[in-house]
């Protein structure tokens, strides 16, 4: 189930904190740049920019960090000029990837992206190319222990939510993007503590892979993750325990 395990990604970008903390709160505040950029600096108004500034909170990105990538965004720090770019393209065995990125060189990017991809064993595509076997979702991810199963699918389903599964110790609560906030509210108003609320790519389908793929498939989530210019990885890759571990 690893790869199946959005909570195992969750999990994993958390353990980056300390060893890469600095390169993560620069992806953050560029997320929260953009938002601000886009609708303005009032999260109160700008519900896209209140999740970018809450997903960097969870991150313990400093206030200071957070308001200056709002200050610039609206002009009063000078301009950045930061665009957004999904990049697909295929991992080891088949696997179907897609790169959300905030980049200011569009082409530079995708030059770096094509070197990634292919020194593990995969290849960028055209746009379009995987992008049909992923649902843009709503996503919360709630640890088990904190909540019965029964409770949560009542407050999940009665608000708008889609499904609820337990994966590995973790509930993955999925909706429509337009009623994540309905959501996320009802959570809240229950007080349900969410490890992870934000829209996200799940995959339709998974693509089984053997141990040395499996190995070769980590390594290129890793070396695209370690990208400035890339803010979310996602594929529908199930890696097996052996590559995991080792």
């Amino acid at each position: 189930m690893a790869g199946h395990s959005h909570s195992a990604n969750i999990a994993h970008r958390k353990g980056l904190v300390d060893a890469k903390r600095g390169q993560l709160f620069t992806k953050l505040c560029r997320a929260v740049y953009v938002a601000a950029r886009n609708g303005g600096g009032d999260p109160a108004a700008n519900m896209r920019l209140r999740y970018a500034i809450d997903k960097a909170r969870s991150f313990s990105v400093p206030k200071e960090n957070i308001e200056r990538s709002i200050k610039k965004a609206t002009g009063e720090l000078g301009a950045e000029n930061f665009v957004e770019v999904v990049y697909e393209g295929y991992g080891p065995g088949g696997v179907a990837v897609l790169c959300e990125a905030l980049t200011d060189n569009r082409n530079r990017t995708a030059s770096e992206l094509r070197r990634v991809f292919e020194a593990a064993g995969g290849n960028l595509g055209a746009s379009g190319c995987v992008g049909y076997l992923f649902n843009f979702k709503g996503l919360f991810v709630i640890d088990a222990k904190h909540i019965a199963e029964d409770r949560l699918v009542e407050i999940a389903l009665e608000a708008g939510a889609e499904d609820v599964q337990l994966v590995d110790g973790y509930f993955e609560v999925t909706c429509d993007p337009k009623l994540f906030e309905t959501v996320r509210k009802a959570l809240e108003e229950a007080r349900v503590p969410t490890e992870s609320a934000e829209t996200s790519y799940l995959p339709t389908s998974y693509v089984d892979l053997d141990v040395e793929n499996g190995k070769k498939m980590r390594k290129l989530r890793e070396m695209l993750e370690e990208n400035d210019d890339v803010q979310n990885v996602y594929a529908n890759d199930n890696i097996p325990e052996e590559a995991m571990s080792s």
